[in-house]
């Protein structure tokens, strides 16, 4: 036991606890850190039971994008383990037509084989405009999606496809929330997490500058900065 409170961080789609390895390597001295996988599931709810099961007692939680999903499913599902819940560049939302098409869009390429096909597809989306011929952010976000696999992105896209509208939720939360985001998201945009924010009584919006859908690897000081001030705070 060492006395510190424990953070349990999710990835994103496509993404490993790579997407967390500055924020892992600069607050493990005043948190333990517990990384969720994501990628056995083919449900956010079947993901945030197995994380859940392996996750402390009480615990701080930050999930990205889909981990954002699935820290919403740790609310519905056991809320009293939650201390404080970081929800970054997210949405409560279910997809809209133009999003679900666009999904099922790139299931359907990895379903035929052409999985090295859908990351250069996604990069302009998930990675600020003026950052995607930057070719280390590039090769760091490729690698993660060649580790996670054909597979494991099937169930992640099948899951969330899945996702309910979670917005009437979170006027139930009862604990200190952060909401972040990249200005330039765009895919879960700004507006999204202003509604987030507006919905939960007491959640500070925090939007990070220059910054698109990926902030702990577009903008690790940033990002790590904001989630030491949210941990530290009372």
């Amino acid at each position: 036991m060492t006395g510190k409170l424990s953070l349990v961080l999710v990835p994103g789609l496509l993404c490993d606890a790579a997407v967390w390895r500055h924020v892992s390597g600069w607050l493990g001295d005043i948190v333990d850190i517990n990384i969720g996988d994501t990628l056995r599931d083919d449900t956010l709810a079947a993901m945030a039971r197995r994380i859940l099961a392996e996750a402390p007692r009480r615990f701080a939680l930050a999930g990205l994008s889909m981990g954002g999903y699935v820290a919403q499913e740790f609310m519905r599902l056991a809320p009293e383990r939650v201390e404080k819940l970081a929800l970054i560049d997210t949405s409560a939302r279910p997809d809209t037509e133009a999003q679900a098409k666009r999904r099922r869009g790139f299931l359907e390429l990895s379903k035929i084989g052409d999985f090295k096909g859908v990351t250069p597809r996604l990069l302009p989306l998930l990675i600020h405009p003026d950052r995607v011929d930057d070719d280390a952010l590039a090769d760091e976000v490729m690698s993660m999606a060649g580790r996670v696999g054909r597979d494991a992105f099937i169930r992640q896209q099948g899951a969330i496809l899945d996702r309910a509208d979670g917005l009437k939720d979170l006027v139930r939360y009862d604990l200190p929330v952060m909401v972040a985001c990249g200005r330039q998201d765009t895919l879960t945009p700004l507006d999204l997490h202003e509604e987030l924010a507006a919905a939960i009584s007491g959640a500070r919006l925090c939007v990070i500058e220059e910054c698109g859908h990926l902030p702990p690897i577009e903008r690790p000081h940033a990002m790590t900065a904001l989630m030491r001030d949210w941990l530290l705070r009372n």
